[in-house]
């Protein structure tokens, strides 16, 4: 399936809510987004104005007449716009949207008198976290498990987090698993939102090698950008617990209320939903805020032109083959990883005599044993 671009509308929203942040850099949101400073400011001026074509509420912050059945009928219009939604968050948006709520308590009793929450399954959830400090610094990055769509084709969708702010950053309805797939979403993102610092990713494709073997070509790429990849322990995804709680959400809130006829519909529902998460749902792990209230674009921009590795004049340096995996020293081959075929890499003496460490940049990749027959 071919790239979609999002829809224009959806594109003037986003920019808006990123540029109204605090200190935010607009006329850098600007480029990436490609627009001019004035066309971005015009849409400011409007979006404060309320002249804006987003969907943003326009009920009074207080209504002094409003009587007890109306409020229930309010708490109920909001349940039935997002079902997966529980108390918390629904106390949360009538105290945004109209200055007050009722306690917590009163709107779980009104839910549970209308039918519309059930008892939760299993014991109490987790409740040891760990988060970073600052946005981009770590990017979380899976697969959703697949749907089949009504034309029988399957659907995958992409999904990356920040770990910081829970926002999300890329959700992509792709036809398939595929490097190439990945990195073509990837790279639109990175002009989007900039650089993280690292992502954490499973052992599974393309981030991970069915051999074994923990370099792949797609990890490559990613080092060439400046960004670490950090795996999880195998078969153990609690590790990565942001990204597997966002794709329980995922299904609570889009897979499970609607069935989809193709990518197209599915990739559109996307948006709309991604929207509605980062802007307007409150999120429990971040004290009921949204998660564009902790979220900046990151200061490291994507490059027009992918970096390569620089090594100092007296090293040893030596290319790899484009279809074998090996390079050349006293007079013998020497394996490295497939991932590096067609790549430059260094070769530099460790600690230990007759031993060295081949390096891509400043990432062991490989190691050395003169001693071995």
């Amino acid at each position: 399936m071919p790239w979609r671009e999002v829809s224009v509308m959806d594109q003037r929203r986003e920019f808006v809510l990123l540029a109204m942040q605090e200190g935010a850099n607009r006329r850098e949101l600007c480029r990436r987004f490609g627009i001019h400073p004035g066309t971005g400011y015009k849409w400011l001026a409007r979006w404060q104005a309320d002249q804006d074509v987003s969907d943003r509420s326009r009920r009074p912050h207080t209504s002094p007449g409003r009587t007890e059945a109306e409020l229930e009928q309010r708490i109920l219009a909001i349940r039935d716009n997002h079902p997966a939604w529980g108390a918390r968050k629904i106390v949360r948006c009538l105290e945004r949207d109209a200055g007050g709520s009722p306690a917590f308590s009163t709107v779980h009793a009104v839910l549970r008198r209308h039918d519309r929450i059930k008892p939760r399954p299993g014991g109490a959830v987790a409740s040891l976290r760990f988060v970073m400090p600052a946005p981009n610094l770590l990017w979380q990055m899976d697969f959703k498990g697949w749907v089949r769509l009504g034309n029988d084709a399957l659907c995958h969708p992409l999904t990356v987090v920040d770990d910081h702010s829970r926002y999300d950053l890329c959700l992509q309805a792709c036809s398939d698993q595929r490097g190439d797939t990945v990195r073509n979403r990837l790279e639109l993102t990175f002009r989007r939102y900039g650089l993280p610092e690292a992502f954490f990713v499973d052992n599974g494709t393309p981030w991970g090698d069915p051999s074994g073997e923990r370099w792949t070509r797609f990890a490559v790429w990613l080092l060439k950008l400046g960004i670490n990849v950090i795996h999880s322990r195998p078969y153990h995804p609690q590790s990565r617990g942001k990204n597997e709680r966002f794709h329980r959400t995922l299904k609570a809130e889009v897979f499970a209320l609607r069935h989809f006829r193709d990518l197209a519909e599915t990739q559109r529902a996307f948006d709309a939903w991604r929207e509605v998460y980062n802007f307007k749902r409150p999120h429990e792990a971040l004290g009921q805020d949204v998660p564009a209230s902790r979220y900046r674009p990151s200061l490291r921009a994507m490059p027009s032109r992918l970096p390569a590795p620089e090594y100092d004049s007296d090293e040893i340096v030596r290319s790899v083959s484009s279809t074998k995996a090996y390079v050349s020293f006293k007079a013998r081959l020497w394996k490295v990883p497939h991932a590096f075929c067609g790549e430059r890499l260094a070769i530099r003496p460790t600690s230990n005599d007759g031993h060295y460490g081949v390096f891509f940049a400043a990432h062991q990749v490989a190691t050395i044993d003169l001693t071995s027959s």
